[in-house]
Order: C-alpha cells, then structure tokens, then sequence
C-alpha cells in the first residue's frame, strides 16, 4: 500500500522541477555597477571610521603615557616629604643651637639614612663596589692606581656612588681601578 499524499520527485523531470522553482532575477550591468558602488561606499565609509578609531586610540595611548609620566613618581614624592619636614625641623634646631656641630651631624645622619630607605623601597639600590671586581656595565673607571695590596682590576675608592632602580642602571659608579703592584722600571 503506497500513501497517495506524497508526491514522487523521482519521477519528476528536471526541466519540470526548474520551471517550479522561482527563476534567478538577472542584474542588468547598470544594476550591478549601482550595487558595486554602494558596496565600495560602504567600504570606504568603514575604513574612514576605522582611521578615524586608530587617530583616536593613539591620542588617547598618548594621553595617558603622559599623565602616566607626570603622576608615576607621585608615591615616592608623598614618601619624601616627611624627609624634607626631618630637615627642615634639623635647620630649625641647628639655628638655635648655635655652634653644636655634633648634633646637627647626627640630625643629618638620620635623615639621610631615612631618605636612603625610603628610596629603597622604591626600587633604588646603592652601587658601592670597593673590593670587587672593575665592571664597566656597572663603573665608570675614573683613574687606575698601583697598589700593592689590592690586585688589578679591583676597585679601590668609590668617588661617586653609582645607583641602579630595580634593575636599571641610572648612574653609573665613578671609581678609581688598581692596576697591581707598582712595577718599577728596568734599569738600562
């Protein structure tokens, strides 16, 4: 028994399924350069704004580079300050002691300790390399001396203190090299 309300398509001849289907509408050539253009409009349209999106993204990244440079010291400048009010109150003190030397040099004793560790915990470390072995990454050689009891191309004395902030060399440490023991001229 065959169900009567399914049609059998396997019967059906192509020409007879094509003339069911609805047929393709065919662009004249003014219809597809109209179509052409509309898409190209559009197109350009996107890609002005997209320009106009990465002007605006490069002002606004510069933007903020600044207003990052200006206020990325703002945490240490805050720490500093009870410093300077340190010094300022150890002037204040000095002038009306008078002559007391030894109490002013402590008072800024203190306070540079004070400044060194603020400053340290900001990322600052001390290049103090006396006794070690010359580094030109890391010094800045100002002189060689012979000396006897300290082998060459070791650092003797530290002229200036070089610092690095954590791990960036900021300055250098002006030294003075040994260059071995004295050698003395050859009589001739």
């Amino acid at each position: 028994m065959s169900d009567t309300s399914q049609t059998d398509t396997t019967n059906t001849p192509p020409d007879a399924a094509a003339a069911d289907a609805a047929p393709a509408p065919v662009l004249t050539l003014e219809e597809q350069l109209a179509a052409a253009r509309a898409e190209a409009a559009a197109n350009h349209e996107r890609y002005l704004r997209t320009v106009a999106d990465m002007e605006n993204f490069r002002k606004r990244t510069l933007r903020e580079k600044d207003e990052l440079r200006q206020y990325a010291a703002a945490n240490v400048v805050e720490d500093i300050i009870p410093i300077m009010d340190n010094l300022s109150l150890g002037l204040a003190a000095a002038a009306q002691q008078g002559n007391d030397g030894q109490s002013i040099v402590e008072g800024v004793t203190m306070v540079l300790e004070q400044f060194k560790s603020t400053l340290s915990r900001h990322g600052l470390k001390e290049i103090n390399p006396v006794g070690q072995a010359f580094d030109p990454n890391l010094h800045d050689c100002i002189s060689h001396q012979p000396d006897a009891n300290v082998p060459a191309e070791q650092v003797t004395q530290v002229v200036r203190l070089g610092y690095s902030l954590n791990g960036r060399l900021l300055r250098p440490a002006s030294v003075v090299v040994s260059s071995g023991p004295a050698k003395s001229e050859a009589k001739a």
